[in-house]
């Protein structure tokens, strides 16, 4: 049977390197692209027949920072398809990112300074803004509205007989410290991006144990750092001119520096080749490149857990238990009483954000014990040295 891969964000950046690779992997795939400009998606459609003229490629529009629109791609995905197989929920964003050069100073003269460029931390703040749906734009588009995606798609991606996989583009800049219960949208933050990384950590331990015993799995992944459209506007052109001899001699000493999309999808490729079943829930896929420029696959343990707790009063009853949510499920604007179609999205809108939001509350007051034997039987993951695609490394 052919196998169905969706992809978000797929017309520019990782998502349109991924597609790339993957039909090179495949020809037989049909690769479904999930972009928010249906243009761009049309063009990048076109490019792809015309390397690969066996495949099938399709295009659907979704934007994930609006709710309607997502619901309305489901909608149309399930009357398209009966199952997907794989689903790369890559669509991100990085608004306005500003270097803080106050942390640059004080990471340059210290001892991990390799790991502050590796990983960005601290380095990046960025301006967030609310959007239509009254959410933080950063949390609905990298977490939320993937997460009202799987939820609606749930008939074409949970077959015991066959397992489906949720491929999450995370980040090695997803840090605990930059994440709190009391504020998940991080709207009076100014690191979303970490933030919303780690919530997706967060989120596919928990998908992991709610859909796994349904053929369902999940796994979080870092491209690395890359020079994408979301990263070049941090600097002015000249600067990354400057920085290139330096960042490609970095490479010998921290591997993240990916520096390309096509490189960056080592990881993401490398889950396309593997059996669910035998990953762990608790890992983290990282794509990695040598001084040499050969790719490899790594990984690193999900931080989760260590005593997080909500400190609010109404219960939400799922399947894993009660939970507080009362004081999250505030929008940062007043959300307007409705009828017909969007108080139907409005209720959409209110029950998925409660079930994310309870989900994340959960993983985060287990400890890393629970959580694998609350998840299921799994086989104990050895971090290996190099997990090599056998790819060739090149640029575009």
């Amino acid at each position: 049977m052919q196998k169905v891969v969706l992809v978000t964000g797929a017309s520019s950046g990782v998502g349109l390197a991924l597609c790339k690779r993957l039909l090179e992997e495949d020809e037989e795939l049909h690769v479904c692209l999930a972009c928010r400009n249906v243009g761009k998606a049309e063009a990048v459609r076109a490019a792809l027949l015309a390397s690969h003229p066996t495949a099938e490629v399709s295009v659907v529009q979704v934007d994930v920072s609006n709710v309607q629109s997502v619901i309305r791609a489901a909608r149309e995905l399930k009357q398209r398809f009966q199952r997907l197989d794989y689903v790369y929920l890559n669509a991100g964003i990085m608004p306005n990112p500003q270097l803080n050069f106050r942390a640059l100073f004080s990471g340059l003269f210290s001892r991990k300074v390799i790991h502050m460029f590796s990983t960005a931390e601290g380095l990046l703040t960025q301006e967030d803004k609310v959007t239509a749906d009254g959410l933080q734009e950063v949390f609905e588009t990298n977490v939320f509205g993937h997460f009202i995606l799987i939820r609606e798609l749930e008939p074409l991606l949970c077959h015991s007989d066959s397992p489906s996989q949720l491929i999450w583009t995370s980040s090695r800049n997803a840090r605990k410290s930059n994440f709190h219960l009391e504020d998940i949208q991080h709207s009076s933050g100014q690191e979303p991006y970490s933030s919303s990384k780690y919530a997706i950590d967060l989120l596919s331990v928990a998908l992991n144990r709610n859909f796994n015993p349904r053929g369902l799995y999940s796994s979080v992944v870092c491209p690395g750092t890359m020079v994408t459209n979301m990263t070049c506007g941090i600097l002015p052109p000249f600067v990354w001119t400057l920085l290139m001899p330096i960042i490609w001699l970095l490479r010998f000493f921290a591997n993240a520096f990916t520096l390309t999309p096509y490189n960056g999808t080592e990881a993401l490729v490398w889950l396309f080749h593997q059996q669910p079943e035998s990953l762990n829930p608790l890992t983290k896929y990282l794509s990695a490149t040598t001084g040499f420029g050969s790719n490899y696959v790594t990984t690193q343990k999900v931080c989760v857990g260590h005593g997080l707790y909500a400190r609010h009063c109404w219960v939400l009853r799922i399947e894993s238990g009660h939970v507080d949510v009362s004081g999250h499920l505030r929008c940062s604007r007043r959300t307007e009483l409705r009828s017909g179609k969007e108080a139907i999205f409005e209720e959409i809108r209110a029950e998925h954000l409660s079930e994310l939001i309870a989900a994340v509350i959960i993983t985060s007051r287990k400890d890393d014990k629970s959580q694998i034997q609350t998840t299921r039987t799994w086989r104990r993951h050895r971090k290996p040295e190099k997990l090599t695609c056998q790819s060739e490394d090149r640029d575009h």
